[in-house]
């Protein structure tokens, strides 16, 4: 019988499921579109590894990305981190010179600074959506042209043609300018990677000391106009890694392998069967202090099996 290691990453477009076994190959991994619903998403992950691996044993369990507690609860997780801590450790494995990691995902992106394989500075974007994935998949929408093809279009561009990226309604705009000054779509996609990629340096990698090798991950690393507008940009290869798409998944699974190899511990995972259990989700404001923190509470056939968000704690230790 196999012996795994379950990493999810539970974010707002996307849950990735991966397997690793005691090696760190993985066996499994899948992207799923969480679509506001994370617990379907998580469910039907652990659903699709039990079908394409068959009988296996479960070592242990990490989970992480901005919906990790939740996930963490519904599948009994060894470890639950946040995604900076796990990107860092699955591209450090596999790239373990990395010096700078730059992340993109659908809605939020990250770049993280590594020095002798610890993280020593990192920043996320905070309120604009110019340097995502989502900014691309809008501008394709109103192109008319699938995500799927920008990358191989911008690389066809013969000319370079400078779009203003700051914004996507400033985009937008100058966009439609540009198409009436008789620039091609491809050379328009050219400038809109190159749009992102000065956006993402000039806001997430503001003040930032951005050193090679550096590695690109992340759903938009597919994008091969985007790999190639860093390398412009930064004149220097960027590394894309295998299993770009799911390495905050990885990641978290490592930290589960270590975490289990290091206390011996038995994995507190509930079983492939906590895929067909109802659970729900409910919060309430504590009223026990000035802070008026939001409590959520994840219950399992009607009992509270988890509980986060009180600052003191109150809540949250008291399962």
């Amino acid at each position: 019988m196999k012996e795994i290691y379950i990493g999810v990453d539970v974010g707002s477009v996307s849950t990735n499921v991966v397997a690793i076994d005691r090696n760190v190959n993985v066996l499994f991994k899948t992207y799923i579109r969480t679509n506001g619903q994370p617990i379907d998403s998580v469910k039907e992950g652990v659903k699709q590894l039990k079908e394409t691996l068959g009988d296996v044993e479960v070592l242990g369990v990490g989970t992480t990305g901005s919906g990790r507690q939740l996930a963490g609860a519904i599948l009994g997780a060894d470890v639950v981190k946040n995604e900076i801590t796990a990107h860092a450790t699955a591209t450090i494995h596999f790239v373990p010179d990395v010096r700078t990691i730059f992340e993109i995902g659908g809605q939020d992106s990250k770049i993280i600074i590594i020095k002798d394989q610890m993280v020593v500075d990192f920043a996320m974007n905070t309120v604009c959506a110019a340097g995502t994935g989502s900014f691309l998949d809008h501008q394709a929408e109103r192109l008319k042209i699938p995500i799927e093809q920008f990358g191989d279009l911008a690389l066809s561009a013969t000319r370079p043609v400078r779009i203003a990226g700051r914004c996507t309604v400033f985009a937008e705009s100058d966009m439609i300018a540009k198409q009436q000054f008789g620039f091609s779509k491809a050379e328009i996609i050219r400038g809109l990677c190159d749009a992102l990629v000065r956006n993402y340096l000039n806001n997430v990698g503001r003040g930032k000391n951005l050193e090679p090798p550096f590695v690109f991950q992340g759903g938009v690393a597919a994008n091969k106009g985007i790999r190639a507008a860093f390398e412009r940009e930064l004149q220097s290869e960027v590394i894309v890694p295998e299993h770009f798409n799911v390495m905050g998944a990885i990641g978290s699974a490592i930290l589960a392998k270590d975490y289990i190899e290091k206390t011996n511990a038995k994995t507190n995972f509930r079983g492939f069967d906590a895929a067909d259990i109802d659970f729900s989700t409910s919060s309430f404001e504590c009223k026990g202090c000035s802070n008026r923190c939001e409590v959520v509470k994840v219950s399992m056939e009607g009992k509270v099996i988890a509980m986060w968000g009180d600052r003191c704690g109150k809540w949250t230790n008291s399962l």
